[in-house]
């Protein structure tokens, strides 16, 4: 991450890959937070450790979003053993979801889960998201769906949430929330940030008249050329780094 790396040194008790995602993801759990997308002490972001397979960052369960620092994520491996002596607690919930991922799926580097009032209210309709706007249209075709099963504590639900998720990495939880993973932190930020703009417009929609779809032909251009557009840096990450910036002016507390 190009703004976290260009401003912050290693830290002196652990490898410089390891704090650079350690303050990524702490970012991120500011931003979202700024964005109105936490939920008390609830929800995760994880993001696999670089360089060491099967470990992976989560939130320290009992800290607000506001409050999460780089040196406060808790480092766990597959199998939810704490590997960096972290006195904090890892939220049941949170582990059994997100691990079944990064076991499974090695390009799932990065996890988010939301229970944002848009998102919510899309999941617990029987048409999920509809292509009715501009930024729904990205993700027609592309979404999995997943019934509702009550608190994710079951290590039996994950067989059924690899199996309904297939080859997408985007998941609607029916009646819950939803769930974004991606190669990177950048491309997940991005998409969970398109997949809530599409929710909240679809919410609005509904509110303000009779909703219009989008034609199946022009959804496919959409994404075509969508799909064509290719960033140097990679995809999310100078939408990212300017959300990096603005919170690092507003709370520069995650960096410590």
């Amino acid at each position: 991450m190009a703004t976290i790396a260009r401003s912050m040194g290693k830290h002196p008790d652990m490898p410089a890959a390891e704090w650079t995602a350690r303050q990524q993801l702490a970012a991120c759990y500011r931003i979202f937070d700024h964005l109105g997308w936490s939920e008390l002490i609830y929800n995760h972001i994880t993001l696999r450790v670089p360089g060491e397979e099967n470990a992976f960052l989560i939130n320290p369960f009992g800290l607000l979003y506001s409050e999460v620092t780089a040196s406060s994520l808790v480092k766990i491996d597959i199998d939810g053993h704490v590997l960096d002596g972290n006195p904090y607690p890892v939220n049941r919930a949170g582990f059994t979801q997100h691990s079944v991922f990064h076991r499974h799926l090695p390009d799932a580097h990065c996890i988010v889960h939301t229970h944002t009032t848009a998102g919510m209210a899309v999941s617990a309709t029987r048409e999920g998201l509809t292509p009715t706007n501009f930024y729904a249209a990205a993700f027609i075709g592309r979404i999995a769906y997943h019934d509702f099963e009550g608190i994710t504590i079951r290590p039996e639900e994950g067989e059924r949430l690899i199996a309904h998720l297939g080859e997408r990495r985007i998941m609607m939880l029916r009646n819950h929330g939803t769930l974004v993973m991606a190669k990177s932190l950048p491309e997940a930020f991005l998409t969970q940030w398109m997949l809530q703009r599409a929710c909240e417009v679809q919410v609005a929609t509904g509110a303000a008249g009779t909703p219009m779809d989008i034609p199946a032909e022009v959804i496919a251009m959409h994404q075509r050329d969508l799909s064509g557009v290719q960033l140097p840096a990679g995809p999310g990450v100078p939408d990212f780094e300017a959300m990096v910036r603005k919170i690092d002016r507003i709370d520069p507390g995650w960096r410590e």
